[in-house]
């Protein structure tokens, strides 16, 4: 292991599922769960770490109520704040969960000032800005987790349409974590074949739109909280690219200046993930639908930035 200690902050469901991960995949040498609900995260660390003898890993699981053990993590994964119910919209979590990322941020700077943060909490596009601009912290090291769990979310109701291995089907998935996403045609394929040989449009038009109310779906039948297990294999997906220097080519929600003629905005776009946290954002060819649907998320995304100023 070349990362000695991660720590996930929110021991709630999708927190404690990436803790699991974490540890499973050996990706530190310790894990951390951070929660400020008592005994909440000793609870389900010492769970956790007592499954280590069956799954066979050897990575340290622990949780705690304040910061002080995450010294010098090298990356947190942060899923604290409220969750999405039933007919609240990610942009309702707004104010509350804007004030526990400033305060999650905080304790981040002050704790492990070289760290990689990455981003769950909703809405996430605006959250990432929340610790970009508490922290100080360079883009580089504040990158949200939006579209590879959009992504996976488009390729696996594919995978159901074609009845074909969810291994060989390539997507991306641009733009705001919410209803304007923009999953691209255009750069999908199975094997190799653009999906528009294997699908009549009214098919990909279905599986776009059920994509971009993927989350939405979940809320609705859990009726009490919101996805949990493809978010933490998401943000743990993120953070092996980081921890492994694997280099690989994810989309994210990352800070642009100047990419996709668009600045001062955490917008989904592909980028190489390394050691050193976002290494470059890859710009793709649009066409003009896809370009206008960008703009369109992304002028989303700075009304929510703009009504969160208006509440402070």
């Amino acid at each position: 292991m070349s990362v000695k200690k991660i720590t996930v902050v929110g021991a709630g469901h999708v927190g404690a599922t990436c803790a699991q991960l974490l540890a499973q995949k050996e990706l530190s040498r310790e894990v951390i769960l951070v929660d400020i609900a008592d005994g909440i995260p000793q609870g389900k660390g010492l769970d956790q770490w007592e499954s280590a003898p069956i799954e066979g890993f050897d990575t340290r699981v622990s949780g705690s109520n304040n910061y002080e053990s995450s010294v010098g993590a090298e990356i947190f994964i942060v899923t604290a704040g409220i969750a999405r119910k039933p007919g609240m919209s990610r942009d309702d979590l707004l104010k509350t969960n804007a004030a526990v990322i400033r305060s999650v941020t905080s304790e981040i700077k002050r704790l492990a000032p070289e760290s990689i943060i990455i981003m769950v909490t909703n809405p996430l596009d605006v959250m990432a800005q929340v610790a970009l601009e508490t922290s100080g912290f360079p883009r580089e090291r504040v990158i949200g987790m939006a579209g590879v769990l959009d992504t996976a979310r488009y390729r696996s109701f594919i995978a159901l349409e074609l009845n074909v291995s969810i291994e060989d089907i390539q997507a991306l998935v641009l733009g705001g974590h919410g209803d304007t996403m923009v999953p691209l045609a255009s750069y999908t394929s199975v094997s190799g074949i653009p999906l528009t040989q294997l699908l009549e449009q009214d098919r990909i038009d279905a599986l776009v739109e059920r994509t971009r109310k993927g989350g939405g779906e979940i809320v609705g039948y859990l009726k009490t909280g919101s996805a949990y297990y493809a978010p933490a294999a998401a943000a743990v997906q993120m953070a092996e690219a980081i921890v492994k220097d694997k280099r690989r080519i994810l989309p994210c929600a990352a800070w642009l200046e100047g990419e996709f003629g668009m600045s001062g905005i955490y917008l989904g776009v592909p980028c190489l993930l390394g050691e050193n946290g976002l290494e470059q954002i890859i710009e793709v060819a649009l066409d003009n639908d896809e370009r206008a649907a960008l703009e369109t998320s992304a002028r989303h995304v700075r009304s929510t930035v703009e009504a969160l100023e208006a509440l402070q």
